[in-house]
């Protein structure tokens, strides 16, 4: 790692030190990087707290197109089926530079790949490395190569607070670091800093993770799509610890069973039963909860005494809280566990505003569709970091570099966010299970936040694009599920939207009578700012 900056005409800057991100930076090689993250190399990242693995058919029994297959179905009718077949045939390619890169993924003793089963996969193809410890040791070896990298300058401790531009491109970056805020010019950005979890109160991502990138990006003018797609995860270890302990879905897939407190397996009429898609089985095990219910998960016969050899981190997680998975049940509920929506892209990772690049959960390529297909969250990243990195790459040089200007903004502008003022508003109206009145009452609190320059003001942004395009969608599909529209539309649409126009619908929806939003009235949805993708 270089000890100075290099010239700012030179670099290219990586926000976030997830996996998009350092596979951006090491793809970049050698062209001169300046990744910044906010916390220390790696940490602070939901890539690394992935237990579950990444998804690739690289099985004897498995192919590409049994993998696009899964991937389509969990999406509900609406994944960009081009841009997941691109995505799930880069697979190969990706374990191979992730091995290049140092990942030791699980052997076998005749040094075979081992797969493992999740929910709604047809095949084994979960890929792990070090177990259930896959996130954190994939994000170990390849900060290690980072760190080997000459072309690669870190800065940790260093949040991004606004993205500059100029003529509508990519012109600097706003940012708050040890010693207080600076600007860099830059003309070449890749955004990269995960989902929005902390958002809510119930998840299993660094609490501090509110879709800084999201907001960014948005308000330098980058489309937004499919917002309202926010995936729960059904097992979150239920105890008092914050953010809460992931139960991975692997564990289903080695045969544990989902019961109630009546010792009831409530799943077992369900196609795919426990190992149904995620928002299937997440929905059922609120309806358990909010009855009154408690819900299990059950791993003492499928897995007894090798639980703590096959899931060591996820064992030490329940003794944490006083039980045995071995002898005892476990139990869960569900809770916000990844983003679908995010800022738009194209295949190579390009946004709609010039010079500005998004990878991984902070991007929506439309490979998720509407529900995302378990451990395909760590193959997009890797494949979008590389994707985006190629495509800066192959452009010309920037011109010198200039003195970057700073925006018009306050002290309180700038100020270090606060997504706990938002948490109770987001949790109660945009969770599992939405209506009108509820949503419409999230646009009216967060409306006025988004519009303030207070330190509520960026994660409420956020949020109210989630409730905007929750509001438009008045069908239940995926993840998004209305009580008062429960079917789903004949027709499948996704959404794009600027900053401008969700501020636009905000403000109308905020505006008008409940019943706008009634089964028998007009759709916003048919209005033309609510453009489809």
């Amino acid at each position: 790692m270089s000890e100075r900056l290099p010239p700012p005409q030179d670099w290219t800057v990586i926000v976030g030190s997830g996996i998009a991100g350092l596979m951006a930076a090491l793809t970049l090689s050698p062209q001169p990087v300046l990744l910044l993250t906010r916390g220390a190399l790696g940490g602070e990242t939901s890539s690394a707290w992935a237990q579950g693995g990444i998804a690739a058919s690289l099985g004897p029994d498995d192919s590409a197109a049994l993998h696009l297959a899964d991937t389509l179905a969990a999406g509900d009718g609406l994944c960009d089926a081009e841009m997941a077949a691109d995505i799930v045939a880069a697979a190969p390619a990706v374990i191979a530079a992730l091995e290049q890169a140092g990942v030791g993924f699980d052997r076998d003793a005749a040094g075979r790949l081992v797969f493992g089963l999740e929910a709604a996969h047809c095949r084994r193809r979960i890929l792990h490395a070090e177990g259930d410890g896959s996130g954190a040791a994939i994000i170990r070896a390849l900060a290690a190569a980072v760190l080997r990298t000459p072309s690669v300058t870190v800065l940790e401790g260093t949040e991004v607070r606004r993205l500059l531009t100029e003529d509508g491109a990519i012109a600097g970056l706003a940012c708050a670091g040890p010693k207080g805020l600076f600007l860099l010019p830059a003309t070449r950005v890749v955004l990269a800093t995960g989902g929005l979890g902390g958002l809510y109160e119930a998840t299993t991502n660094p609490s501090g993770n509110y879709g800084q990138g999201i907001m960014l990006a948005a308000r330098a003018g980058a489309v937004l799509a499919d917002m309202e797609f926010v995936q729960f995860h059904p097992t979150a270890l239920s105890s008092p610890r914050r953010p809460l302990a992931l139960v991975s879905e692997a564990v289903r897939g080695e045969g544990a069973l989902l019961l109630n407190e009546n010792g009831e397996r409530f799943m077992a009429a369900v196609p795919g039963a426990e190992l149904a898609s995620r928002d299937i089985v997440a929905r059922a095990i609120d309806r358990e909860i909010l009855r009154g219910g408690a819900v299990f998960l059950d791993a003492r016969k499928a897995l007894g005494s090798g639980f703590s050899t096959r899931f060591p981190s996820i064992d030490l997680l329940c003794r944490e809280a006083g039980i045995d998975p071995a002898r005892e049940l476990v139990p869960v509920r569900p809770a916000v566990h990844y983003h679908m929506g995010g800022v738009a892209t194209d295949a190579k990772g390009r946004s709609s505003v010039d010079g500005l690049w998004v990878a991984g959960e902070t991007g929506c390529t439309g490979l998720h569709g509407a529900n995302r297909l378990a451990s395909n969250s760590l193959l997009e990243a890797a494949a979008m970091g590389m994707r985006a990195a190629r495509n800066i790459a192959g452009r010309p040089a920037s011109p010198a570099g200039r003195a970057v200007s700073a925006p018009p903004l306050t002290a309180a502008g700038l100020a270090a966010a606060n997504p706990a003022i938002v948490r109770p508003i987001v949790s109660r109206h945009l969770g599992i299970a939405r209506q009108a009145a509820g949503l419409h009452e999230a646009i009216r609190h967060l409306l006025p936040l988004a519009e303030q320059e207070t330190p509520a003001s960026d994660p409420a942004l956020v949020s109210l694009g989630i409730a905007v395009f929750a509001a438009l969608r008045m069908e239940s599909r995926g993840a998004h599920f209305r009580d008062d529209f429960p079917g789903k539309n004949a027709a499948a649409a996704r959404r794009r939207l600027s900053l401008a126009e969700v501020i636009a619908i905000a403000r109308d929806l905020s505006s008008s009578s409940l019943s706008s939003c009634s089964p028998s009235s007009s759709s916003p949805s048919s209005s033309s700012i609510a453009r489809s993708a």
